[in-house]
């Protein structure tokens, strides 16, 4: 839920003035030591040097991929699209985690998942057609940029499932965030040079929200989440991110939903709770 409100933040700093690229340099610059001090007091200190260094450069790479290029595509998209549609669009990652954990266990998809799949994907297409209105709220570009990004977040709950068990979910997250800022920090510096930033009182709240409620909290709340659900599982809770945009985008942006977007984002939802509904028979190991 706290992850959900990123892109109504995004969009009110949007309509004060702010570019994208300096709305995502400035959230990730503030982030980082805020992640680094929230280690820091959970742990009394942090120590990578007994890390295994796969893990560091699998955690630095995957922070990269979803935090770097993941959010450059996201936030870039949600100058062209409503914040509703993009965070049903941005929930394909949990069917695009069941098919890559498919592909990597050399496991053919059940029937079940092919019934998950289709509601997710037919879901996705009332989302994108049946607003019946053209740009902003549905743009071509934008949903793609969208479909793109949910294809990094995919490939970071497999990371984070992946190298959690070595590093732990805090110096996990804190690998990836500092990899990540990193090379975010290099892209607008070549980019634009010092990024866009407004100092009145509204937009300082804004940024403040946007770091502390929809960054830095549900960072450490998803990877800790990740290593004791594992990526499937953790990916099917955080189902109630779309209801929850949605709901904030028609009070804070005026948005509206048509009814069969409605329907698409119920279809989305049915699809991965059919996948969930199967791995609570056992019919694929959790």
């Amino acid at each position: 839920m706290c992850f959900a409100s990123k892109s109504i933040f995004a969009k009110l700093l949007y309509a004060d003035g702010w570019d994208f690229e300096s709305v995502i340099s400035t959230r990730a610059l503030l982030a980082l030591p805020l992640i680094w001090a929230t280690a820091w007091w959970r742990r009394g200190g942090l120590s990578f040097a007994s890390a295994p260094r796969s893990a560091l450069i699998g955690s630095a790479l995957a922070g990269v991929l979803c935090y770097y290029v993941g959010v450059v595509m996201d936030f870039g998209a949600l100058t062209l699209i409503d914040a509703s549609v993009e965070r049903a669009l941005l929930f394909s990652y949990p069917s695009m985690v069941v098919v890559l954990r498919a592909a990597i266990d050399r496991r053919p998809p059940t029937a079940a998942t092919f019934a998950a799949l289709a509601f997710t994907y037919g879901g996705i297409l009332l989302v994108v057609t049946g607003s019946g209105r053209g740009a902003p709220g549905v743009n071509g570009i934008g949903v793609w940029l969208v479909l793109g990004c949910a294809f990094t977040y995919a490939l970071f709950y497999l990371a984070s499932e992946r190298w959690t068990p070595a590093l732990g979910s805090i110096n996990f997250t804190v690998a990836s965030m500092s990899a990540a800022t990193a090379a975010l920090t290099a892209h607008v510096l070549i980019r634009r040079g010092l990024p866009y930033f407004k100092a009145s009182p509204r937009d300082l709240g804004l940024m403040a929200g946007l770091v502390l409620i929809a960054t830095v909290l549900p960072m450490f709340l998803t990877a800790e989440g990740v290593r004791r659900l594992g990526a499937q599982r953790a990916a099917i809770v955080s189902t109630v991110g779309p209801p929850t945009t949605i709901a904030l985008g028609a009070l804070a942006l005026g948005e509206q939903f048509a009814l069969p977007q409605w329907l698409g984002v119920a279809l989305i939802i049915a699809g991965i709770l059919v996948l969930e509904l199967r791995w609570r028979r056992g019919s694929v190991a959790p």
